[in-house]
């Protein structure tokens, strides 16, 4: 057990994370914190939910100069506009105490805000990089003045086609002499782009994947016409439920199907408007609204405590996508359920997903009216296949 005291924060920043009752790190913060705080590029390997924004985040605020306006001195760079949102948020009351001032920028937000903020004069800016890229190519934004830049969910990015705008944007930041890189893991894009802009770093993984060890897994054989039921019968014995769907129009069929069964219901999709987006997250995260309903592509920038349950309504396509779904819940050493329904015709893919994912369950037949769906956590899957 260590202290933010004792990796070298400053009293002013450990007294702001106190406030909000953080007092001991997370593991990815003990590790890369020292070496950040010391100026040394860092490439950090953590999962969602790892406790990685502060492992950055409190770097950047301790060593970066006042900005001047429209010349930022800090950068993070993030794949969606809700992981900009909760970045901001983490990061605001850190600046504030620092006597930094932190804005985030992303799309789907009024453009002459932004010109506003920047025009105010901006320390860290939290950032998307097509809304950055804009900016910059406007002279709204200048990056030669950044020093230390974060490349945060490295790997989303290049699944959302964002490296070539990553890259240009770094090869902008011509006075940066600190980078520091997170990722959940580290393919060859992943590695090209610490070859390419990173210098000498230190390495640092946190081994969260046993939070997959965490889960309780469940799998259950549904009718089509039952499913909405099913779903709402699990929701209904829990306080926060993220269901996972494949597609925009399938979100919105859910959307519906499951307020008539009397549940307090969202989605968020790409064809929702940011506002819509945000109101969502917002009545989620507050407790106002017990289901949220997402695509995949939405639900990436989703960083939500205390999610009880997550339900693949529709079943990922391989182990990748179960592990970064499933990852909503148990965050940060806490245990979680994740329950997969599966169809007639899906049990197939299904199984070779379990065997992806090294895990041995039987896949157990349900209706909505199972009493079994009352506790599944407690419930014992190998005891339906003896």
């Amino acid at each position: 057990m260590t202290s933010f005291d004792a990796l070298g924060v400053s009293p002013a920043l450990v007294k702001t994370l106190a406030k909000d009752g953080i007092v001991t790190p997370f593991p990815i913060q003990a590790l890369t914190i020292p070496d950040a705080l010391a100026g040394r590029d860092v490439l950090g390997k953590a999962q969602t939910g790892s406790g990685k924004t502060l492992a950055f985040g409190i770097p950047v605020i301790e060593r970066i100069d006042a900005g001047q306006p429209g010349r930022p001195t800090g950068l993070v760079l993030v794949p969606t506009r809700e992981l900009a949102r909760q970045v901001f948020t983490v990061l605001a009351p850190l600046a504030k105490a620092s006597g930094r001032h932190v804005v985030a920028i992303y799309g789907g937000t009024d453009f002459d805000r932004n010109l506003k903020a920047l025009r105010h004069g901006v320390d860290v800016v939290v950032a998307t990089p097509g809304r950055l890229i804009d900016l910059v190519q406007r002279n709204a934004a200048a990056l030669q003045n950044i020093q230390v830049a974060v490349v945060d969910e490295a790997d989303r990015m290049n699944d959302m086609g964002f490296r070539p705008q990553v890259e240009w944007l770094l090869r902008r930041c011509t006075g940066r002499n600190q980078t520091l890189l997170f990722s959940a893991t580290l393919d060859h894009d992943v590695e090209s782009l610490v070859r390419g802009f990173l210098s000498d770093p230190v390495r640092h993984e946190a081994h969260t994947e046993p939070t997959i060890e965490l889960m309780e897994h469940r799998f259950i054989a549904v009718h089509q016409l039952d499913k909405p039921k099913l779903t709402a019968a699990i929701a209904a014995h829990q306080q926060r439920t993220l269901v996972f769907v494949r597609t925009k129009r399938g979100a919105d069929r859910l959307m519906r199907q499951l307020s008539v069964e009397g549940v307090s219901v969202d989605a968020i999709h790409g064809d929702r408007t940011q506002g819509q987006r945000e109101h969502a997250l917002k009545r989620f995260a507050d407790g106002r609204l017990s289901v949220l309903v997402a695509t995949d592509v939405a639900a990436r920038g989703i960083h939500v405590d205390g999610i009880d349950v997550v339900v693949h309504y529709d079943p990922p396509e391989d182990a990748k996508g179960y592990t970064h779904r499933s990852g909503r819940t148990a965050r940060a050493g806490e245990a979680g359920l994740v329950v997969t329904l599966v169809l007639w015709d899906q049990h197939l893919d299904v199984q070779r997903l379990l065997r992806q994912i090294g895990v041995d369950l039987p896949i157990v037949e349900m209706f909505s009216n199972d009493p079994r769906l009352v506790d599944l956590a407690a419930w014992d899957p190998a005891s339906a296949a003896a």
